[in-house]
């Protein structure tokens, strides 16, 4: 999640200045970039227990490692280092100590790969030493929730108190989930629009695709995507398919009018997370907040509520892809190069809308509820969504091929696809071979997770 904001911005007068911020987010297909954002499980090795904040083997050390050893710069909070800054990339931390690095904008997956690498490569010159280890996967799959140190940040505190009052699974959501998702342009709103219902579609399809999580407090859980399926029970506020995406009259006003109707966390004030948890943002801009009675928004405000929203896409100034597990290197580079690919090129993101323009809402609904459970082999019109992911994946490839960008080495990026495209073509899952390791080679235990999927 986002580090704290570095300044207010400007005083909101006025609900359109709502509507211009996202406004702003519009730019031309030749300067559209591509941000990558992961989340990993960091543990100690002898006992793999999630790292502390404190301590020898712990966050704070792997954090003033990363900073000593290499230029990046501390975000504390109340004297704590909880973030760090690198130009425009970031290193924040999930709740439950899950190390976030939010990529820069960059051009093509080529780039992407290679700042994931160099990433990596530091967060590992750090560990080892340290004995520490990090992985991929989209839910802790060994540790119960109170096993779970919290992290010292103060918006997090006023989550955690508010989330049991919405839904069961959101302390699980908050301390024992990883993700990788991948943010993308558009150019106006028409093609956000079009954008975000291709996305909010086929986001089932990257959830299966990407299916990492089928254990939990060190057993299978009856989900190949636990962590798609502890989504459905976090807040039903901001949480979901977003059915008006798909109905007339969708743009940015009515979005707008949607985060209005979401309940508040917080507002950042003097270096302090102010609680507001369940008060109206709508409100706040008549300068009616209890919590800050007399004082209006500010876009910093406005950025930080939009960040509190988790449906399977999320629009800011750009659009977020949100709905597959966390895993191995390769999937990294590959969530990207599908959604690039179905989303950057015209011929494809007429394709791909071509696929899915048809689809009720019903079945919008029954793909998010299936796939978490059965993924490639969630039934679906009269075949299975296994063969709506091998078509979207050859989508995917046509329109990357159009793309063409290509590496010293003369690849485009196609080749960054082939991992969902083998696990498309076969319908096996990443889920599916861990079960099959547990109940074979692994002999009932999820402990060789903890090395086979490090990084």
């Amino acid at each position: 999640m986002s580090a704290p904001p570095q300044s207010q911005g400007e005083p909101i007068t006025s609900r359109d200045q709502l509507v211009v911020y996202l406004e702003a987010g519009c730019k031309p297909p030749a300067d559209w970039r591509i941000g990558t954002e992961h989340e990993k499980f960091a543990y100690t090795l002898d006992d793999l227990r999630p790292l502390p904040y404190d301590g020898a083997r712990s966050i704070r050390a792997l954090l003033d490692g990363l900073a000593d050893g290499f230029d990046w710069e501390r975000v504390a909070e109340d004297g704590k280092p909880i973030a760090l800054l690198h130009e425009a990339c970031n290193i924040t931390l999930e709740p439950g100590g899950q190390v976030e690095l939010s990529g820069a904008p960059l051009e093509t997956i080529h780039e992407t790969c290679s700042e994931v690498h160099t990433h990596l490569a530091q967060v590992k010159q750090v560990a080892g030493p340290l004995g520490i280890g990090l992985m991929g996967m989209g839910f802790q799959p060994k540790w119960p929730r109170a096993e779970i140190p919290w992290m010292p940040k103060g918006r997090y505190a006023i989550m955690g108190a508010y989330m049991p009052t919405r839904g069961s699974l959101g302390l699980d959501m908050m301390l024992r989930t990883c993700t990788v998702q991948v943010n993308l342009d558009f150019e106006s709103e028409a093609d956000m629009v079009r954008k975000f219902r291709v996305g909010l579609a086929l986001q089932p399809v990257a959830t299966a695709l990407f299916a990492n999580s089928p254990f939990s407090e060190g057993k299978p859980n009856g989900f190949l995507s636990y962590r798609s399926h502890v989504w459905t029970d976090t807040d039903p506020d901001r949480c979901g398919i977003l059915p008006f995406v798909f109905e007339d009259g969708m743009g940015f006003e009515r979005y707008v009018e949607h985060v209005l109707d979401v309940p508040m966390y917080f507002v950042y004030r003097g270096g302090r997370y102010v609680d507001c948890s369940g008060q109206s943002f709508r409100d706040f801009l008549d300068g009616r907040l209890p919590a800050l009675p007399g004082e209006i928004p500010t876009t910093a405000d406005w950025a930080d509520h939009l960040s509190t929203l988790f449906p399977e896409v999320r629009l800011k100034r750009f659009l977020e892809m949100r709905g597959a597990d966390g895993g191995p290197w390769r999937s990294l580079c590959a969530l990207p190069a599908l959604w690039v690919g179905l989303l950057y090129d015209d011929t494809a993101l007429d394709a791909a809308w071509d696929l899915v323009k048809d689809w009720s809402l019903a079945e919008h609904q029954y793909l998010r509820d299936e796939v978490p459970r059965r993924a490639l082999a969630t039934p679906f019109r009269g075949g299975t969504l296994q063969d709506v992911a091998v078509r979207a994946v050859e989508i995917a490839e046509a329109g990357l091929r159009n793309r063409a960008r290509i590496d010293d080495g003369g690849l485009d990026e196609t080749h960054f696809l082939e991992p969902v495209g083998a696990i498309a073509r076969s319908g096996r899952t990443p889920a599916e071979d861990k079960l099959a390791a547990f109940h074979g080679r692994w002999d009932g235990s999820v402990d060789p997770l903890f090395t086979e999927e490090a990084y």
